[in-house]
């Protein structure tokens, strides 16, 4: 038992790596000015005059924990599904962690499935008394009908029939970033969650959008963004590095892979360096690719437990 012991603290001890100890330093990824920074804030406002239409369609229980389906209407006019989930015998308002799902993914992500070991995660949040919350993306999950029951990843299908109304990488990240702006909105018309502790967990693209969260929704006070491809010239005016102006003092903790093939570990180190870190903030190397099994769930709800 003392050796099997010892080979799982050896285990994590080695997929584990703290900054300080993480890939050599290269030269940080560019960046656009604090000008322009600023000018593509607007493109997340909306109009908080639009009703929010919000209600429980449906609730259960899950080992006498509270599950609840919702819906609201986001600002584009979408009918927004969510879960939003309690931790067993908590006191209301409870503290709220959003989570946030990755490209081509779904809520289901962290509330049924077991894909980036979002279920731990989840379990991990309710087993300390956080209220979990978590939405589909836009055109993600039950949202496709907004691309026509398409798939997110497009493909070469003679069968299919001509796409309409495809939305760019762009569109979707601005509209989920104001739909998960409106589920606020809707969560502080609801009085069962506490409005001043508030935080996020996100993987991969949720991680992206943990960038463009912070500097626009003063509600959500701490951030833990996984794996998330920090520089990404095809995504136009949505590259998540254009947006480290408004991360740098914020509560912020950046959890990532040395062997992730969707980022240069050095310069994601080197941007950290230069652009995000502060007393507020840290980044923690794993020896993993853009799956980071389950060595990330205690580190990201020590610092929710921590931060919130």
């Amino acid at each position: 038992m003392r050796k099997a012991m010892l080979l799982t603290i050896l285990m994590l001890m080695a997929a584990r790596i703290v900054a300080d100890g993480g890939p050599n330093e290269a030269k940080p990824y560019p960046r656009i000015s604090e000008e322009a920074f600023k000018a593509r804030l607007p493109f997340f406002d909306y109009d908080k005059g639009i009703p929010l239409e919000g209600r429980v369609v449906r609730d259960w229980r899950r080992d006498d924990e509270l599950r609840q389906k919702f819906v609201f209407r986001g600002a584009q006019g979408f009918l927004v599904p969510g879960y939003i989930e309690f931790p067993n015998k908590a006191s209301r308002p409870c503290p709220l962690v959003l989570l946030l799902h990755g490209w081509s993914g779904s809520k289901e992500m962290w509330f049924d499935g077991r894909e980036n070991h979002g279920n731990e995660m989840r379990d991990a949040l309710l087993g300390a008394g956080f209220a979990v919350m978590g939405l589909d993306a836009a055109t993600h999950g039950e949202r496709a009908n907004e691309i026509d029951y398409q798939h997110v990843n497009p493909f070469d299908d003679p069968k299919a029939p001509t796409r309409r109304n495809y939305f760019t990488i762009s569109e979707i990240v601005v509209q989920t970033v104001k739909d998960y702006r409106r589920s606020l909105d809707y969560m502080a018309e609801r009085g069962d969650v506490d409005m001043g502790r508030i935080g996020l967990v996100g993987y991969s693209m949720g991680g992206m959008d943990a960038f463009y969260l912070l500097p626009v929704e003063p509600r959500i006070k701490t951030a833990v963004a996984c794996v998330p491809p920090l520089y990404s010239g095809g995504y136009g005016p949505v590259s998540p590095i254009d947006y480290t102006w408004g991360a740098r003092g914020k509560s912020l903790l950046m959890l990532m892979g040395l062997k992730d093939e969707m980022y240069d570990a050095g310069k994601v180190n080197a941007s950290y360096a230069q652009y995000i870190e502060s007393k507020e903030s840290k980044i923690i190397w794993y020896d993993r690719g853009h799956d980071l099994k389950s060595d990330y769930v205690p580190d990201a709800l020590e610092w929710i437990k921590t931060k919130l």
